[in-house]
């Protein structure tokens, strides 16, 4: 028993596998933001009743996908293989799925972009009753996406350290921060309107990236963040300034009165 502790936990003692460890945490954080962004756009399109079920079915499964994905980590790092050339770039699995998750990205922002600019179209109506999203129907698009997420992630870790300890405790904390930040995040979406917009142009840019990144070009993600956190700063003062009108606006009226 102590021989199996002492080989496979022996990184405990290794200050540099401590800062590898926070450091795989904060980057599976990072990377799970977009997941998070997906599931609340679309989790807030059920019923109040089953959008904290889809959620926790959600991120369950992303947490047992990327648990099982681990457990076949040797086979994972071969998805980043060359199967086949074209206009001279190399494809292997791993650029196919990227694209294939980033063009159902792109696809599925675009139509909630189109259905918030024009919430009259009737194109996705049958019988001129209009189809309602159903829980089955939403947590299988989650788990679309997360399949995509997930395999990113788990060789984003892979590149980041060859302990698998270490990968699977990064993972599990990861997918609990999202579990703690799925609802409140959900509702500060619902609550601000003008979130969604800025939401799903985020979709829209996360499913481009992956669909460059699948075809060679490789896009630095900091750029991603960095340009997603200006937009978010420039909306929280939109909305502060919005929010003081208002105050200004009901304060002028009861003055009035």
């Amino acid at each position: 028993m102590l021989e199996f502790v002492g080989e496979h936990f022996y990184w405990v003692g290794d200050p540099t596998a401590w800062v590898a460890l926070v450091t795989l945490i904060v980057l599976e954080v990072v990377l799970g933001i977009d997941n998070l962004i997906f599931i609340s756009i679309l989790t807030n399109k059920l019923p109040e009743e089953n959008r904290v079920m889809a959620r926790r079915l959600g991120i369950g499964a992303a947490l047992i996908m990327r648990l099982l994905l681990l457990a076949t980590v040797a086979y994972i790092v071969h998805l980043t293989e060359p199967l086949f050339e074209l206009f001279g770039h190399p494809f292997s699995w791993r650029d196919l799925i990227l694209i294939a998750g980033g063009l159902f990205l792109v696809w599925k922002a675009t139509k909630e972009i189109h259905h918030s600019v024009d919430p009259t179209d009737t194109k996705d109506q049958m019988l001129g009753e209009k189809v309602a999203l159903s829980l089955g129907g939403a947590v299988f698009q989650i788990l679309l996406l997360d399949l995509v997420f997930s395999i990113d992630s788990i060789i984003t870790a892979v590149g980041m350290t060859d302990e698998l300890a270490l990968m699977y405790i990064a993972v599990i904390v990861a997918v609990i921060t999202m579990l703690i930040a799925v609802n409140p995040l959900s509702r500060f979406i619902e609550q601000n309107p003008t979130i969604v917009m800025l939401a799903l142009g985020f979709l829209l840019m996360i499913g481009t990236t992956l669909i460059a990144d699948g075809m060679g070009f490789h896009v630095p993600k900091g750029y991603i963040y960095a340009a997603m956190g200006f937009s978010a700063l420039v909306e929280g003062l939109n909305m502060l300034a919005r929010r003081k009108k208002r105050l200004d606006k009901a304060s002028g009226t009861d003055t009035h009165h």
